[in-house]
């Protein structure tokens, strides 16, 4: 067990409506040569806000179009693009993958590296961390980085004008903090920072759980109206900063563990990660004996937010073979869920799986909420 506890924070976190007009300035302070990563969709919406800011500081516009998924091909063409380019700082602008394949290049190429996320649906922008994934979408491999993103910059309007699927799916994502956070604590595993959970980190984790149960249904709302608003500003700190510093500093355990085994059932593919890791924090709750009020609160909430509670929303039922793969997938060595306070073995974990079909179905009936709807990958 270590005695080491450490915290692990990005250099400098920016958050607001318009924060985009200020990138130009603060990128200059970090590099004179910035290489832009975006795919074509997200260019096209915040391309001529980027471009306007950087040249008030008369800095060079340099984008290199993305794809899927963070791969290790496309880490390594990224590094290469560097390299020939001369670049001196790199920029994720959009989703998880594209800035996690950012985070990975800048730390290859010896560069710095900034994220720009275009929506909070993930806690990816603040991490000293890459998720690598196969062609397929498969989870491979975490990469770890000696340190976090030189900026994080989110404009919350850009937030509010994307879907309200985006932030539906972050708010599955920091949900799992606080429960992932409270098993490392309570236990002797280490967190993605390289120790144990500082007090700062474990508590940081607790307010982003505290911020999403009193914000995040007003906060869909004013995405639904694509207004920037106090609910709004919350929830978008909880699910990009504090779901950020709570994970890597606080700890991963079950929950994360199960996403990264769901990769592995075609079924899922298509699913956004928090919604996959929603499935992983109930059946975390399950595994670990959680009381029967706060899991029954945990099903009502997360099916008021639009999150998936069941196995047939996410394509899979408790017939499913592939949830044995998935349990294999979920335990093997290394795995996260091996931070949890007892041990788990693949056959605890089917069971606790099959488990939440039949108690989230029971407990959505009686509050008056929507049956499940199977979800078919396209």
């Amino acid at each position: 067990m270590s005695t080491v506890h450490v915290l692990a924070s990005p250099s400098r976190y920016v958050q607001g409506k318009d924060a985009l007009a200020t990138l130009g300035p603060r990128l200059a302070e970090l590099g004179a040569a910035p290489l832009l990563v975006a795919d074509d969709v997200v260019w096209s919406i915040v391309g001529p806000a980027v471009s306007t800011s950087l040249a008030g500081v008369g800095t060079s516009v340099v984008r290199e179009p993305f794809g899927t998924y963070a791969t290790v091909a496309a880490v390594d063409s990224l590094v290469e693009n560097i390299r020939a380019g001369g670049h001196d700082v790199v920029v994720g602008i959009g989703g998880g993958s594209t800035i996690d394949a950012v985070k990975a290049a800048g730390h290859l190429a010896q560069i710095r590296w900034v994220s720009i996320p275009t929506a909070a649906s993930s806690d990816a922008p603040t991490s000293a961390l890459s998720v690598i994934y196969t062609d397929d979408g498969a989870f491979l491999e975490y990469r770890f980085f000696p340190k976090n993103p030189d900026l994080v910059l989110i404009d919350t309007q850009v937030v509010a004008n994307a879907p309200v699927a985006f932030l539906v799916g972050g708010i599955g994502d920091a949900l799992a903090t606080w429960v992932e956070a409270r098993a490392v604590a309570r236990g002797t595993g280490t967190t993605m920072a390289g120790g144990r959970p500082t007090h700062t980190g474990t508590a940081l984790a607790r307010l982003c759980w505290d911020l999403l149960w009193e914000n995040s249904l007003q906060a869909l709302d004013a995405v639904r109206a694509k207004t920037v608003t106090p609910a709004l500003e919350a929830v978008v700190e909880a699910n990009t900063l504090l779901s950020g510093l709570g994970f890597e500093s606080g700890g991963l355990a079950a929950a994360h563990a199960i996403h990264n085994g769901l990769t592995s059932a075609p079924q899922t593919h298509g699913l956004t990660h928090g919604q996959k890791v929603n499935i992983g924090t109930l059946t975390q709750l399950v595994l670990e004996g959680a009381p029967a009020q706060e899991v029954e609160d945990f099903v009502v909430f997360t099916t008021k937010v639009g999150l998936p509670n069941t196995l047939t929303e996410i394509g899979l039922s408790t017939d499913s073979p592939e949830l044995a793969a998935v349990a294999a997938a979920a335990t093997v060595e290394g795995e996260t869920i091996h931070a949890m306070p007892f041990p788990v073995t693949p056959d605890m974990l089917v069971d606790a799986l099959r488990t939440i079909e039949g108690l989230s179905r029971r407990v959505r009936a009686a509050h008056g909420l929507p049956e499940p709807v199977l979800y078919v990958h396209a």
